[in-house]
Formats: C-alpha cells, sequence, structure tokens
C-alpha cells in the first residue's frame, strides 16, 4: 500500500510537470482569435498549422535556431575541454595554493550575474566582440560549476591507473584525454546537457550583445515577435515548441549519461 500511495503522488506529480507542456503544444495550433476563447484545447476543426507558416515566412526562424546551433554548441565543446581540464588538475594534482584556488572560485559561484554584466560588457567592448557570436562564446568558455563537477567524478578514478600509463610512456595530456576521459563518460553526457541548455536558453547576455538581427539566437528571435501594440502569441507557442524540441531529443540521447552522472562522483562530498 505505501508503494502505491508513492506512485501514485509520483504520477500525480508528473502529470503536474507535464500541463504546461501539453498547453505549449495545444497553443501552437491555436488560431489567435481562439487563443484567449479556448485556454486549453480548441475544438478538432479550429486546429491550425497557419502558425507555424507565419514562423518562417515572417521572420527568419531557421537563421535564429542555427545560431543558437552554433553558440551552444562551440561554447559546449570548449567547456567541456576546459572544465574537464580543471577538473582534472584538481583532482590529481597537488600544488601549492590549491586549497586558495579552489576557495576563489567556490565563492566566484556565489556572485550573481547581473552584477557582472556591465564589467563584462566593458571587457567584451574593448576585445572588439559586440555584435558577435564570439562575444557569447568567449565569456562562456570557462565552467567553475563544471571544473567542480569533473573534479567530484575524477576523484574516484584509482591513481594507479595514471601511474601505469606513464610507466607506459603516456604524457599527461595522454592520461587525460586517453586514460581519465573514458572513465568519466557518464559525467560528461550530464554536463553537456546541462551546458547546452543553459546557453540555448540564454537570453538577457544575447540581448545585450547582439544588435544585427540576422546574428539573433533562438531567444531573442522569438522575443521581437512581442510588438508595441499587439503580440502573435500563436507564433511565438509554435516558435517557443520547436525551440523546446532539441533539448527534448538531446535528453533522451544522453539520458542514460545524464542519470549515471549525477549518481556517480557528482553527488560525493
Amino acid at each position: 500500500m505505501r508503494r502505491v500511495v508513492v506512485y501514485m503522488l509520483l504520477v500525480l506529480f508528473a502529470l503536474l510537470c507535464l500541463v504546461p507542456i501539453a498547453w505549449l503544444v495545444a497553443s501552437a495550433f491555436k488560431a489567435n482569435a481562439d487563443f484567449h476563447v479556448y485556454p486549453v484545447v480548441p475544438p478538432v476543426d479550429r486546429l491550425t498549422l497557419a502558425n507555424f507558416t507565419s514562423l518562417f515566412t515572417q521572420m527568419p526562424f531557421l537563421r535564429f535556431m542555427m545560431n543558437s546551433f552554433f553558440v551552444a554548441g562551440a561554447t559546449v565543446i570548449l567547456q567541456l575541454f576546459f572544465s574537464s581540464l580543471g577538473g582534472f588538475a584538481l583532482a590529481k594534482y597537488d600544488f601549492a595554493g590549491k586549497k586558495t584556488v579552489m576557495g576563489v572560485m567556490l565563492a566566484t559561484m556565489m556572485i550573481p550575474g547581473p552584477v557582472l554584466l556591465a564589467p563584462m560588457y566593458e571587457l567584451i567592448y574593448h576585445m572588439g566582440l559586440i555584435d558577435s557570436h564570439l562575444g557569447l562564446i568567449v565569456p562562456g568558455m570557462v565552467n567553475v560549476f563544471g571544473m567542480f563537477l569533473f573534479r567530484q567524478s575524477m576523484l574516484s578514478v584509482p591513481d594507479e591507473m595514471l601511474q601505469a600509463a606513464r610507466i607506459d610512456g603516456c604524457n599527461e595530456f595522454q592520461i587525460f584525454w586517453h586514460v581519465v576521459m573514458p572513465v568519466s563518460r557518464p559525467i560528461v553526457g550530464a554536463f553537456c546537457l546541462i551546458a547546452f541548455m543553459g546557453t540555448w536558453n540564454s537570453f538577457l547576455w544575447p540581448q545585450i550583445i547582439l544588435q544585427s538581427s540576422d546574428r539573433f539566437t533562438l531567444p531573442i528571435g522569438l522575443n521581437q515577435m512581442i510588438g508595441v501594440y499587439e503580440a502573435d502569441y500563436g507564433a511565438m507557442m509554435a516558435g517557443t515548441l520547436l525551440a523546446v524540441l532539441p533539448v527534448v531529443v538531446l535528453f533522451f540521447l544522453l539520458q542514460k549519461e545524464f542519470i549515471a552522472g549525477l549518481t556517480k562522483g557528482a553527488v560525493k562530498g
């Protein structure tokens, strides 16, 4: 009986979480005239694909999506490389000031992001990266949270494996790439999913940096559909639905690695 009650509560909670998704799907096929007439699902004969047609004819939606794929993909690759390297160094090397460095890194995670917008903008301005995708990618190349995530996972890698690789003639980067990274595959999948979601959904920083419409990412492009006197809610819902699909597909592809990564080394104290 206790297990049945737990399962019923979990199913209820899952249904509550799925309500916004169901509303989004239904709204993507509503006409603007029916948006406030039918709060949930309109009659079948009122469903329309006009929102998707409007999405691709009235704005360069594919351009926005490709920009988001480029920025998110490049950021995830760079974050994965540098975060895993930093986590490897923190987990497997002893050096002077290691605890101090880790303390400073943890302190930076406590700084609210909006506080850094002004100095970051000035830095990107002097680097000449305003209104460019590099202005979005460069500030996000290093992820402190990712470093600690990889550190916690790599602590479980036996030091004997590293010593054996050194005896076989591997240099330190070869040890990192061929020995430690394959063992850390679950945390790689978990981190890629987290980093991709964060970059894909980023709105505030791209809104500040980007000025040319042909460089807009998907969140900025969809925001342009909100006019001064009216808003095309149906097309916005259709665009939001299409914007959610890549994240959903990536989650299902990395689901096993995501769960294994969060339950293996990442939860160690």
